[in-house]
């Protein structure tokens, strides 16, 4: 059997709005409130449990998408007025790249996590 990753925490200050900022940006599913948890269906298999706490450090999450999925998330961010750029330096930049052959754009969670969506896996050879 193929090992996955089946959930990750990520810490929130209002982990419900966060949630529902998750489901709205990228189309992920907000299942329901678990106990301190805040549960996001990314996929079959994986899933954001968003929990609330008072102090935490910013975290990167980043997220392989389809070219469709791309279009309609990056459309997702400007409508929404989020500031978005090309890498994990220049998040509001306002460009996309083009690493790897593919595409890729960063942006911040209301809990000032870094997020990314890239088309293509980056080349580690």
């Amino acid at each position: 059997m193929e090992i996955t990753l089946n959930h990750t925490i990520v810490l929130t200050h209002d982990n419900i709005s966060s949630a529902k900022y998750y489901e709205n940006i990228f189309g992920f599913k907000f299942v329901k409130v678990w106990g301190n948890f805040a549960v996001v269906k990314v996929n079959q298999t994986f899933t954001l449990d968003f929990m609330n706490e008072s102090n935490f450090s910013s975290q990167h999450y980043a997220f392989k998408v389809s070219e469709d999925q791309f279009d309609e998330i990056l459309g997702r961010i400007k409508t929404e007025s989020v500031a978005f750029g090309s890498g994990p330096f220049s998040f509001d930049d306002g460009k996309i790249n083009n690493n790897d052959g593919g595409r890729g754009v960063y942006f911040k969670d209301p809990n000032d996590h870094l997020l990314e969506i890239l088309t293509k896996d980056y080349v580690l050879d």
